[in-house]
């Protein structure tokens, strides 16, 4: 693999936004979403789309890259997996043949060995006509390496915010408070009981191409829904003050970030030593019945080493650098 050389940012096709101050998070939904607080962030440059295929192969031509997905797991990462299935592949969604327990998901995930960003379904599958489908199977060092040799970054979890929401203060969604998706669809999400129904009253089973749906009011597409988007932050499990010990800065209120990967690990799996990061936006899987999480202040954890077939990226600029 040859080195990630950074280039100067291009600019064309990333949409400004103004910065200011907004009321971050939810007390409508999720308890992870919680407290709402009042943030001010600087303005800064962001993708107009989500990162496509297209640009992502021709990132691994250029630099030789090779994925997370593609290189073989350590054993010592995963000590209660199956030696035999410590291959390169990724998770791969699989529809349910009816109602299952939606505490498990490995009643719709399955990790299928070969599968990559350009093998999205398993190893016999291409990229054949999704071009333009926001590449998936992205770890959070893929989406790093590729922000970095296009001399962008990616995003914190209050720049995403902030540029979600369009400048639609403390709206449910990024086109107001009403859930429109089972009536005019303005996403890619699910539609039906999750993870067996699929209404497609949005038209599409999987990914979307970008820019399928209509953009918020920045002028960015697929800020809900389509794929999950990595940010730049650790995870904590609350947006409220037991977070200040992970963070950098003394003015937690202004561009807050969260540095440290201590609070991030999951404290169900303490045999798992993977940090996670901010994943925001919903994907195509999310479903008021599982993950209503096509919403501007949803957020989850994603462990960094775990690229998902419903997982992607954008990058920033920032205006100070």
């Amino acid at each position: 693999m040859s080195e990630v050389k950074e280039k100067k940012p291009n600019l064309e096709n990333m949409i400004s936004i103004p910065g200011g101050k907004f009321m971050m998070g939810s007390d409508k939904f999720y308890p992870e979403e919680k407290p709402v607080h009042e943030v001010t962030v600087d303005g800064f440059m962001m993708d107009k789309y989500l990162v496509t295929n297209e640009q992502y192969e021709k990132f691994v031509n250029e630099t030789g890259y090779v994925t997370v997905a593609e290189r073989p797991l350590l054993p010592e990462d995963y000590p209660t997996v199956d030696p035999e299935l410590l291959v390169p592949g990724a998770l791969v969604f699989q529809k349910s043949q009816g109602p299952v327990n939606l505490y498990d998901y490995h009643n719709w995930w399955a990790w299928v060995p070969g599968t990559s960003w350009k093998h999205p379904k398993g190893p016999e599958s291409s990229l054949s006509g999704k071009e333009k489908y926001p590449v998936v199977h992205i770890a959070f060092e893929d989406a790093e390496a590729y922000a970095k040799w296009i001399g962008k970054e990616l995003p914190s979890e209050a720049e995403w915010e902030f540029a979600a929401r369009g400048g639609l203060e403390g709206k449910n969604f990024i086109w107001g408070d009403t859930d429109v998706q089972y009536s005019a669809p303005q996403a890619n999400t699910w539609q039906g009981e999750f993870p067996y129904q699929n209404l497609l009253v949005d038209e599409y089973e999987g990914t979307s191409p970008v820019g399928a749906f209509a953009p918020n009011g920045y002028g960015l597409f697929d800020m809900a829904g389509n794929v999950w988007e990595w940010t730049d932050d650790w995870y904590v499990a609350n947006l409220d003050e037991s977070a200040d010990e992970f963070k950098s800065c003394c003015t937690p209120a202004v561009n807050p970030r969260v540095h440290s990967p201590g609070g991030s690990f999951d404290v169900r799996q303490p045999q798992i030593k993977i940090p996670r990061k901010v994943v925001k936006g919903g994907s195509h899987l999310c479903a008021p019945n599982y993950c209503l999480r096509y919403r501007p202040a949803a957020r989850q954890p994603q462990m960094i080493d775990t690229g998902m077939s419903h997982i992607g990226f954008r990058c920033i600029v920032r205006n100070n650098t």
